[in-house]
């Protein structure tokens, strides 16, 4: 169903949300609410805690025993809590955190079209993209230095993460990153245990993938010390041709007690992955027609689909230490202390969309064409990031509690591109002739026709936030907050990029951001809530690849929130619904000066987008281990009208490229003794792939099955990903294209991904 007007959306949000709230009332009233119904963290509670962006509480009840995705009744915004159980029992092992997610109400997802966890995936959270909205470990917030992406594969996979929580807006005032809009990914580090055990988990299934996993629990040790420890390494030969895939994880943690009121945490994970794939991956419907819906490369050095051509190298660490301290009655301090470090090591080709026969063409250092080599390049990109938070709580009378902070985080960067000619392994000198200004750093310097750019980067970030906790009457909490930020990012290149000569630019940021949430819960099991935030987003280091910073004005991204829902936990049903408007305002935007002045590339904000809709997700759980769930989102992404600073037209609303317009999950699970059986589907609606809206993805579902069978300390299981085998688009990457959308011709170069297809996968967990 469309939605024609602002209008209309707009009642069909306060309509929907109305009937959401009398729902769980009624159902409030009509179920008797279950004694034991209490709010409690998924890990023991510390005395210290302070919330890391989301609570980790769920209610004690079978619905939320059972139900894959929850939300707690303390939640001041749209929240889902996906568990552990559903991790280990639900899904299979080699899966990223972004498959983790897409259960959840309002988030889809692309790539991954190599298998689950067998290529990087890129997840959108109400059609913010990856970049538009954060994701913390922890508590620490994380991403690319150039801007805030990821990459599902690198970091954090299955085996390091306990807990996961889809925040959909800002949170509050002590909720840190640098893309607060678009919402949050919450991942929680590994639980420790009281008793000592531990897991090996052993998995082989289709595209010969294969898992070896190791987990230890220490136990409760040494004046009440306690550590766990895993280990991974996973092999696959990809669902794409040629497309290999190896991952070492290593993962640590060690929580020491300094006497009754101070606790410290050790984090630590290492992470290794080699993986062959183009740079910019994908095939064409021609290539397809040959070589099969799954081309990716191939294994003739002639070619530029070559896989010796065509690999990466990445090394990750991240370390975190926590230190929670009981200062006094009702004062509590915790600071985190983190590193992280990534590097990737690239050699791809320039172009795997080239036809059978074509004519490869580099050049020498004479100028002269070589013909039959293939031209490709080396990338590096490689960054160590540090950083501190703080917070301090403090009860200044029994209504009011005072939560304040900072957060100081910097970078160091290096990226570089070289062409080379990947036959020889030399320099491909193809690059146009740059000579440095007279102006410049190095007046008239001629900068090697095989350098694309070679620059060293940094970024200086702060937030300062407070927020005040009133609870005027039982049951109700209001929260005002406050948070300012500053952002600064130099560069420092020897050639940089788009320009490729030597210079070094720098500009500075910041913002202040006002925040309201609150949250009333009249009964033990029903709660309501409402937010109004301000988010923010950096601007790119993008914006410093220019002849002369001085004629680019670009600020922050933002956003206003508007929010509001309920939760209900009855002893059999669990509950929730929102509804959402978010404005974004000041939407980068660059463009090529004609005015003859030689300003090169300028950097500015024009227009911005209107996000809104209507989210909710159940879960009802039967006496005997059975229960079904099902959520679901209606979602409008469309940008603001606005006047092209080149063209003067005005440009109408489209919709935003990659944003699904609705979702919908269910399924069913079953729990009981020693069978574990569980059917879930996802649906992502239709969406366009390009802003233009020329490209439409038409719906498409992943029905998952798992089922294990526990004989004592052994558990074997079978999980089948995408049982009915659907293999449709999810993902079209626009490139030259003359012969029509969608025609099989050698003009068109659009890059197609699909579905991976159906997957088995046997397990098998030793426990003890």
């Amino acid at each position: 169903m469309s939605i024609r007007t602002e209008a209309r959306s707009r009642l069909l949000g306060v309509s929907a949300f109305a009937l959401v709230a009398s729902f769980c009332a009624t159902a409030a009233a009509a179920e008797t609410a279950p004694a034991a119904a209490t709010e409690q963290k998924t890990e023991p509670a510390a005395k210290t805690d302070i919330a890391e962006g989301s609570d980790i509480v769920v209610t004690a009840t079978k619905a939320n025993e059972l139900a894959p995705v929850t939300a707690s009744l303390k939640t001041t915004q749209p929240q889902a809590i996906v568990s552990r159980s559903f991790i280990e029992d639900s899904l299979p092992a080699t899966v990223d955190f972004n498959q983790i997610a897409l259960i959840t109400p309002s988030v889809s997802n692309y790539g991954g079209n190599n298998g689950i966890g067998l290529s990087e995936s890129k997840a959108q959270i109400r059609g913010f993209q990856d970049g538009e909205y954060n994701i913390t470990y922890d508590g620490v917030p994380f991403g690319d230095t150039n801007d805030p992406t990821h990459h599902s594969t690198t970091f954090f996979p299955s085996n390091t993460i306990e807990t996961l929580i889809v925040d959909r807006g800002p949170g509050n005032a002590s909720n840190l990153g640098q893309a607060t809009f678009g919402g949050t990914f919450n991942l929680f580090s590994r639980a420790t245990r009281d008793d000592f055990g531990g897991q090996i988990v052993g998995s082989y299934g289709s595209f010969n993938t294969y898992l070896a996993r190791g987990l230890l629990q220490t136990g409760t040790f040494a004046n009440g010390a306690q550590a766990v420890f895993s280990g991974q390494y996973v092999h696959s030969d990809g669902r794409t041709s040629y497309s290999k895939y190896q991952n070492y994880n290593l993962f640590g943690k060690v929580v020491v007690p300094v006497g009754p009121d101070v606790k410290l945490t050790f984090i630590a994970t290492y992470n290794k992955n080699r993986f062959n794939q183009a740079d910019s991956d994908g095939s064409t419907l021609y290539q397809q027609s040959l070589y099969g819906k799954y081309f990716g490369l191939n294994n003739d050095p002639k070619t530029s689909q070559y896989y010796g051509y065509n690999h990466t190298d990445k090394t990750t660490d991240f370390e975190i230490i926590k230190l929670e301290a009981n200062l006094a009655p009702g004062a509590v301090f915790e600071n985190r202390a983190y590193t992280y470090y990534y590097d990737n090591e690239t050699l791809s080709a320039n172009d795997v969309t080239t036809l059978p026969g074509a004519a490869y063409t580099t050049t020498g250092a004479d100028g002269k064409a070589i013909a039959g080599d293939i031209p490709g390049y080396t990338k590096t990109n490689k960054y160590r990031v540090f950083g501190d938070i703080a917070k301090v709580r403090i009860d200044l009378a029994s209504f009011a509690t005072i939560t304040a902070g900072a957060w100081l985080e910097f970078s160091h960067t290096y990226r570089q591109q070289t062409d080379v000619d990947l036959t020889t392994g030399g320099f491909n000198y193809i690059e146009k002739v740059v000579k440095a200004p007279a102006t410049g750093l190095n007046p008239g310097a001629l900068t090697p026709q095989y350098i694309k750019f070679d620059q060293k980067s940094r970024g200086n970030h702060t937030e300062e936030f407070v927020e005040l906790e009133l609870r005027p009457i039982e049951g109700l909490k209001i929260t005002p907050g406050f948070k300012h930020v500053d952002f600064g990012r130099k560069i420092d290149a020897l050639y940089n990029q788009t320009t490729r000569y030597a210079q070094r630019n720098a500009n500075n940021y910041s913002a202040d951001l006002p925040f309201v949430t609150i949250n009333y819960q009249p009964t033990s099991n029903f709660s309501i809530y409402g937010q109004y935030a301000k988010g923010f987003l950096a601007p790119p280091l993008s914006q410093l690849y220019v002849a002369n910073t001085t004629f680019s004005n670009a600020v922050p991204q933002k956003s206003t929130n508007y929010q509001a829902g309920a939760v209900y936990h009855g002893s059999h049903l669990s509950l929730d619904a929102d509804v959402y408007v978010i404005n974004f305002t000041n939407k980068f935007y660059s463009y090529t000066d004609t005015s003859g002045q030689g300003l090169g590339t300028i950097f500015t904000n024009i227009g911005g987008a209107l996000y809104k809709g209507v989210e909710g997700q159940v879960t009802y759980a039967f006496g005997n281990g059975l229960a079904v769930f099902a959520n679901a989102s209606r979602n409008y992404a469309k940008t603001n009208v606005y006047t092209d600073p080149v063209t003067g037209k005005v440009v109408p609303r489209t919709i935003i490229g990659k944003a699904p317009m609705s979702t919908a999950a269910g399924g069913i699970l079953y729990k009981n003794g020693p069978i574990k059986f569980s059917l879930t589907d996802k649906w992502t609606g239709p969406q366009y792939a390009d802003l233009a809206n020329t490209y439409r993805i038409s719906p498409y579902n992943t029905v998952n099955l798992a089922t294990s069978y526990d004989f004592g300390r052994i558990r074997v299981g079978v999980d089948v990903t995408d049982l009915l085998n659907s293999q449709k688009v999810t993902q079209i990457g626009t490139g030259k294209n003359t012969a029509g959308i969608g025609v099989v011709s050698t003009s068109n170069f659009d890059q197609y991904y699909y579905q991976p297809g159906r997957a088995i996968t046997g397990q098998m967990t030793l426990t003890f």
